[in-house]
C-alpha cells in the first residue's frame, strides 16, 4: 500500500472513508488539552482533521497521498476551516521534540518497522501531559473481512505497542469487537485495538 495506492484510492470523487470523524476519537476528546496543536498520522481525505480545527485546535496532517491533500483541503474550505497538511512518508516526517499537545493515529496502518519508529518519535514528540491516541484494526479483523490490511503484520495489539509508551499514563486500553460505519470500505462489524495515554516522563 504505497503512494500510488492510495493516490489512487483517494482520486475517486467520493469520499471513500467518509466525512464523519472517527467515532472512538470523538468520544475521546475529553482527555485532550481544550487547546493546542495536534499532528494527525496517515490522515487520508482529512475528516479527523476537520473534526479536530472544528473544535479549535491548531492541526497538522501528515500523509503520503498528493490526492488525500487535495481532497482533505476541499473538505476543509467547505467547512470553513483550516490545517497543515504534509505530503510525506511517516518514516521521512520530522516529529519533532515535545512540540505537539496530541498526536493521533487512527487506522494508521503500516509495516512493522515503520511502526515502531512512529511510536518512538510520537513520544519523543509529544509536549508534557500530551496525549497519544490511536484506534487500528486487531489481527482478529481478518476474520471479519470488513476493512483493513490483510496483512496481519500490519495489525495491531495492545502488546505491540505499550512496551513503547513505558512509564506513561495510560488512560484507555482496550481490544474489542465494534461497529465501524466509514464510508466504503470500513463497514460493519470490525475487531479493533484502542490505546489512549499521557505523556508523563521523557
Amino acid at each position: 500500500m504505497d503512494e500510488t495506492f492510495w493516490n489512487e484510492r483517494y482520486s475517486q470523487p467520493e469520499y471513500v472513508y467518509g466525512t464523519d470523524p472517527n467515532t472512538f476519537l470523538q468520544a475521546s476528546i475529553s482527555h485532550f488539552p481544550t487547546t493546542g496543536c495536534v499532528l494527525c498520522l496517515a490522515e487520508g481525505e482529512g475528516r479527523n482533521a476537520l473534526f479536530l480545527a472544528q473544535q479549535g485546535y491548531e492541526v497538522w496532517a501528515v500523509d503520503i497521498s498528493a490526492s488525500g491533500k487535495e481532497k482533505a483541503e476541499k473538505l476543509a474550505r467547505e467547512h470553513g476551516v483550516s490545517f497543515e497538511y504534509i505530503v510525506a512518508n511517516v518514516n521521512d516526517f520530522d516529529f519533532g521534540e515535545k512540540t505537539w499537545d496530541v498526536i493521533v493515529s487512527i487506522s494508521a496502518h503500516t509495516d512493522p518497522n515503520t511502526r515502531k519508529r512512529v511510536y518512538r518519535k510520537s513520544l519523543k514528540g509529544l509536549k508534557e501531559n500530551g496525549i497519544f491516541i490511536l484506534e487500528s484494526y486487531h489481527p482478529k479483523q481478518l476474520q471479519y473481512e470488513t476493512g483493513g490490511p490483510k496483512n496481519v503484520e500490519w495489525l495491531v495489539t495492545l502488546n505491540d505497542l505499550i512496551p513503547y509508551f513505558s512509564g506513561q499514563q495510560i488512560i484507555h486500553q482496550r481490544e474489542t469487537e465494534r461497529d465501524v460505519r466509514e464510508g466504503t470500505f470500513h463497514t460493519g462489524k470490525a475487531f479493533v485495538t484502542q490505546f489512549i495515554c499521557k505523556k508523563i516522563s521523557s
